[in-house]
């Protein structure tokens, strides 16, 4: 019984003081989709380091919330969109998933769970509304869950939208899809009842990357040679117009005072013409200067977002390419936590603090024999390049300028290090070699591996947990 007062007392502490202390504050998404993981340990030192008290999670990895326990640093958990037809089946299964997820790591000494995300992105149009019909029983079957656990007025439910929730020629016109119009106005009913704040990822480079009519200079802070008018109002930025079009589409709906959270927004480094070092440092720090100005926008002066989330903490390599080959690239660190560029972020750092004590495999790499003939070595490049990540030899990216010779060897080298530098996997039926001297050509990196001594909580455990909860929820929903 000590142990539960205990705990409890703790959390009414927490409570407290989230009332208290209600301040903006810079954080990061960090995801984990990587064949090369940085030890949960090293990441959360390097947050630590960097003074970001604020991250986001795309699901609730065990090994990384164990990291996480006694960092101070407040973090929201996120439940994929796979688990939300069996949570939203029963409280059984929510219940079971608050147990593992939630209640566990709240405690004392634990970890910091502020929010849980309940999907993410699940109304993108992309999805044809496959996920539609279970946030709002998914929302509620965990709001009681937290409430049996005693967490329910401390941990929030959220659920991250896309921006293309909603739509408009002019940032006062907005208004969320039709087709959404009804589930959106339950959403924010059930936000406003818990005290939950509306969260959305906002994505200028998306809308530059995908539209040759999109003024660049509007996707950046620096004023724009195409502002747009709306009435009395002036947008020099898309991020402000984007903003704002939510603000009028939460107005619309009656809910114009709630508050914003920006789940995810940043610039990628490769894998596109415009995805480069310098245009990311140029999106994020000027991102970070307009919100910690407190100048918020036109619709809301004075008053920006309640947090923001840079997209993302570092690189993650296995993501899917479908979106685009800049989709591996967004982070503001390399996949071994190395800084890509100097960052404020406006937490007392001037620039960005590298991960320490990281581990690598030796300083070797694989390259192209140029002794050999090596005109039959199309076959050996698709194999490496489907199974590594050779995104930033396409069109756009770092290496593209390399010459043939070079696209074969960054893809023998990419192949070669994923496999920990085993000697048979630069063999490539005689056409590689391993090279003692760093192949890379100007921003062109060749890669060397990090030792990968986390067994993380990969797709394969991730597929078994969604399954475990799906047929749970088929169980009870038969009995």
């Amino acid at each position: 019984m000590s142990g539960f007062r205990e705990a409890f007392l703790y959390v009414v502490i927490l409570v407290l003081g989230s009332f208290l202390v209600a301040e903006s504050a810079i954080g990061v998404n960090w995801g984990t989709v990587s064949f090369r993981k940085l030890k949960p340990s090293t990441v959360v030192d390097l947050l630590k380091d960097n003074n970001i008290e604020k991250v986001k999670l795309f699901d609730a990895d065990p090994e990384v919330l164990g990291a996480l326990m006694g960092s101070g640093i407040q973090v929201m958990v996120g439940i994929p969109n796979e688990m939300l037809a069996a949570i939203s089946s029963s409280t059984a299964v929510s219940d079971l998933w608050v147990r593992q997820n939630v209640s566990r790591y709240v405690v004392k000494g634990g970890v910091d769970i502020r929010y849980v995300a309940v999907g993410n992105e699940p109304f993108l149009t992309s999805y044809s509304g496959q996920f539609q019909s279970y946030v709002i029983p998914a929302l509620l079957n965990l709001q009681q869950s937290l409430a049996k656990a005693n967490l329910a007025g401390y941990v929030k439910l959220v659920v991250p939208c896309n921006a293309d929730a909603y739509e408009s020629s002019l940032p006062s016109q907005g208004t969320y899809r039709p087709e959404l119009t009804e589930i959106i106005t339950q959403l924010l009913s059930f936000l406003s009842s818990n005290g939950s704040p509306f969260v959305v990822n906002i994505y200028p480079f998306l809308s530059l990357y995908g539209s040759t009519d999109f003024p660049q200079d509007y996707a950046f802070f620096d004023g724009s040679t195409h502002p747009v008018t709306d009435g009395p109002n002036v947008y020099g930025n898309a991020f402000d117009g984007n903003f704002d079009t939510l603000v009028a589409a939460l107005n619309k709906l009656g809910y114009g005072q709630m508050p914003i959270v920006i789940g995810e927004v940043g610039w990628p480094t490769d894998g596109a013409i415009s995805a480069n070092l310098t245009a990311a440092k140029a999106f994020n720090q000027g991102l970070i200067y307009h919100v910690l100005s407190n100048k918020g926008t036109p619709l809301r002066p004075g008053a920006p977002p309640m947090d923001v989330y840079i997209f993302s903490l570092l690189d993650e390599g296995a993501k899917s390419t479908l979106p685009g080959n800049f989709e591996r690239h967004w982070g503001i660190f390399s996949f071994d936590g190395q800084a890509k560029y100097p960052l404020n972020l406006g937490l007392g750092n001037k620039e960005l603090k590298n991960a320490k004590n990281v581990e690598y495999l030796p300083s070797r790499w694989c390259v192209a024999d140029a002794t050999k003939d090596l005109s039959g070595v199309a076959n050996h490049m698709r194999i490496a390049c489907g199974v590594a990540d050779c995104s930033t030899l396409n069109y756009g990216g770092s290496c593209n300028g390399i010459g043939a010779k070079g696209n074969i060897s960054y893809a023998f080298n990419s192949y070669y290090q994923l496999q920990d530098q085993n000697a048979q996997s630069c063999d490539f039926d005689g056409l590689g070699m391993v090279t003692f001297l760093d192949p890379s050509v100007g921003d062109c990196r060749f890669l060397v591996g990090v030792t990968d001594t986390s067994s993380g909580f990969g797709p394969c455990p991730r597929r078994i947990m969604i399954w475990i909860l799906m047929i749970w929820g088929l169980c009870v929903f038969l009995i």
